[in-house]
């Protein structure tokens, strides 16, 4: 009941899904250091003060607590996160308490475009930024997105690619037709006993 929506129930039935993916662990590197940084703080001013500034040393504790709990919920921020990519949109679901689906058609999308840092090249991950028509800002840069190079090949083939079988043939009509017809012609040409070309 209070558990996120599952972005699989946004798909559509006509919808496959191409990928699904949480941005990169790295994306909490600074958030990490930034509590540990904190919490190793306070537990070193709460040693160093004497036993009479038990008022401040409790203020201490509850500051780390604070911290504690904002790194919890930063981290259940990210668990719940995804990037879905179907045939038809690219899809993203945030938020613990409030849930917003953004969604951008993969119709819309004009130019795709991905880079990496350093520390992206080390650790595997990179930004994608994807340009649209309509230029949904949320959507227009995806930061710390896990295996870059293949999620931005599977949108450039839904983006930019055909399937080869929907495309005809150089000569304009399929090539079994035509030798089907030319089958029908051989038959014929001997059937009135003339000689088949070929």
């Amino acid at each position: 009941m209070f558990a996120p929506r599952d972005p699989d129930e946004y798909l559509l039935d006509s919808e496959r899904r191409v990928i699904r993916v949480r941005r990169h662990w790295a994306s909490l590197l600074w958030d990490t250091f930034e509590a540990v940084a904190l919490l190793a703080v306070c537990m070193m001013f709460s040693y160093l003060l004497p036993p009479e500034g038990w008022v401040v040393q409790n203020l201490l504790w509850y500051v780390a607590l604070f911290v504690v709990l904002r790194f919890t919920y930063k981290v259940l921020i990210w668990w719940v996160e995804r990037i879905v990519v179907t045939d038809k949109r690219i899809l993203m679901t945030t938020g613990l308490f409030t849930t917003r689906a953004l969604m951008m058609p993969i119709t819309k999308v004009t130019d795709l475009t991905y880079k990496r840092t350093l520390g992206g090249r080390i650790l595997g991950y990179g930004t994608m930024i994807v340009e649209s028509a309509g230029q949904i800002q949320a959507l227009n840069q995806i930061e710390y997105l896990p295996k870059p190079e293949q999620v931005f090949d599977a949108i450039s083939k839904l983006v930019f690619g055909k399937p080869e079988d929907q495309q005809p043939p150089p000569g304009g009509r399929p090539a079994p037709a035509r030798a089907a017809r030319f089958s029908m012609m051989q038959a014929r040409n001997i059937a009135q006993g003339r000689k088949a070309v070929g």
